[in-house]
Parts: structure tokens; C-alpha cells; sequence
């Protein structure tokens, strides 16, 4: 099926799409420092880049979060992870390497002693009664 966008228009949508401070992570640095957890971002830590360049670092922790955006990291059985219809093969391709690559930086990071959390975007962006959930059940498990 053809992409029912010009190449211009389509590389300007994509070229629109944030990979940093987007709104799920924003709203879990919120309430991590609303709750007295201070961090670092983008998987800085001591003058270097994380693997994986983690969305938040806690040092005192020794933990990082990943959130993840469902589509870009084809969260199974989520209702906002579809393959699109168009240039299905590429976008087959361009998930699966980037699922690898999150299997690939957990491990970096628990080889280096870090703990790790991802937090998906359709557990704390839609329904702030379960977004309460998932962010308090995340402080617990950080304070442990």
C-alpha cells in the first residue's frame, strides 16, 4: 500500500516526533521529584553516557528508567502498538532492532550493577488512576 503522504510531508511529520521530554516521561520526572528522588537525565552519570542512554539516571540508587513508548518499542499486546500498513518491512525491521537493542542495553547495565526499570507509555499516559498505580509501585520498588 503506498504512503498516502509526499516524501516531504511524511519526512517532516517524522522529523516532528520527539525522542526526549516527551509527555509519559515527563509525567514520571514529575513525580519522582514530587516524591524527593533527584536524578539525572538521558543516561548521564559521572561525565558519560549510559547504555541505552536511559530516559532518568538515580545515582543514589544505582537504578535507571526507560520509558518506552509502545509503538517505537512494539509493546506486545498493547492496544496502541500497530504495525503500519505502509512500508510494513521496514518498520518490521526498524522495532525488531530497536526491541534487540533495549535486550542489549538492560544487559550492559545489570552487568554493570545497575538496576533497571521500564515503564511503558500506555501504563501511565491514559488513565491517571492507573498511572498513580504504576508510579507508586515504581517508587516502592526503588526504595527497596
Amino acid at each position: 500500500m503506498p504512503d498516502k503522504f509526499s516524501p516531504e510531508v511524511r519526512s517532516r511529520i517524522m522529523a516532528s516526533i520527539k525522542g526526549k521530554d516527551t509527555r509519559p516521561e515527563l509525567i514520571v520526572r514529575r513525580y519522582l521529584h514530587r516524591h524527593g528522588f533527584r536524578f539525572r537525565l538521558h543516561g548521564r552519570y559521572r561525565g558519560k553516557v549510559l547504555p541505552g542512554k536511559p530516559d532518568i539516571v538515580l545515582p543514589k540508587y544505582k537504578t535507571v528508567i526507560f520509558v518506552h513508548g509502545c509503538f517505537w518499542h512494539g509493546h506486545q499486546d498493547c492496544k496502541y502498538y500497530k504495525l503500519p500498513k505502509t512500508n510494513t518491512e521496514f518498520w518490521r525491521w526498524k522495532i525488531a532492532r530497536n526491541r534487540a537493542n533495549d535486550i542489549s542495553h538492560r544487559m550492559d547495565l545489570l552487568r554493570e550493577g545497575w538496576n533497571v526499570m521500564t515503564v511503558w507509555e500506555c501504563a501511565i499516559r491514559y488513565d491517571k488512576e492507573r498511572t498513580l498505580k504504576v508510579l507508586d509501585s515504581l517508587v516502592d520498588m526503588i526504595k527497596v
